[in-house]
């Protein structure tokens, strides 16, 4: 057997695991048939294994990316659809498209989140050639790649999560609220502009259009009130940006170093 299929293998069986251990300790909570239960935790088994295989479908290009991103999302999907009907979490079929529709936001924002890095790489070795005319003005075709991902994460997912809160009734919108604004926005505007840092620089448009973005959801979810939450995407934005340009010139002198040694 070759060591990579070992190791597919393996992440199969890790995440798969994992995904066992948490629905035998978490299902009993929620779930009080046998049967229900059963399924329940085979469905968490499953949604185990395809995260352990999460980056295995980005791993080729062009029809093959494109068939195993689909093959894995329709497992995923599987899977997932399996659990929200034993958790009860759907009363009907639009109910179960609903959820899936969710799942299908997350899969695109990681995916694109991936697809992001790969056109920088690609620009990145296009300007060590030669080939790339440089930077622009105020970098931005350099933040442009990062436009969808900023788009998903501002727009898209909170209206999600706020098509979540009125399916369940909830009283106090606690994803859109708190979990939101003050979890998931912050560490993934962070994350965002580090990794466009370490690949570009600063590039100050990018605070702004993650400002921006998500400028109408205040009136849209919230009021004026709420204002101050485009600043927990903007400020994570640009300090991460910072620092991934730090990174970037950090490990710069460090290349330079290794060259001038004899």
């Amino acid at each position: 057997m070759k060591q990579e299929t070992r190791f597919f293998l393996l992440r199969i069986f890790l995440g798969g695991i994992l995904g066992l251990l948490v629905g035998i300790i978490w299902t009993p909570y929620v779930i009080h048939s046998r049967e229900s239960s059963f399924l329940a935790v085979l469905a968490c088994v499953g949604l185990g294994a395809m995260a352990g295989l999460a980056t295995q479908p980005f791993a080729e290009s062009g029809r093959t990316l494109l068939l195993h991103s689909t093959g894995h999302f329709v497992c995923t999907a599987a899977f997932f659809a399996l659990l929200v009907v034993e958790l009860n979490m759907a009363k009907d079929v639009r109910g179960v498209l609903f959820w899936e529709s969710l799942l299908l936001l997350l899969y695109l924002l990681i995916w694109l989140g991936r697809w992001t890095g790969w056109y920088l790489e690609v620009a990145q070795l296009r300007e060590l050639l030669g080939l790339d005319p440089g930077p622009t003005p105020l970098k931005w075709r350099e933040t442009l790649p990062y436009l969808p991902f900023v788009l998903l994460l501002c727009t898209a997912l909170p209206l999600g999560l706020r098509g979540i809160e009125r399916v369940v009734a909830a009283d106090i919108p606690v994803l859109t609220g708190l979990v939101y604004p003050y979890l998931i926005l912050p560490v993934a505007s962070l994350c965002a502009g580090l990794s466009l840092g370490k690949r570009q620089g600063v590039c100050p448009l990018f605070p702004i259009a993650c400002f921006v973005c998500y400028l109408p959801m205040v009136y849209l979810l919230f009021n004026e009130s709420a204002l101050f939450h485009c600043f927990m995407t903007a400020v994570p934005a640009l300090v991460g940006n910072i620092l991934g340009a730090l990174w970037q010139k950090s490990s710069a002198k460090h290349d330079a170093g290794k060259e001038d040694l004899p």
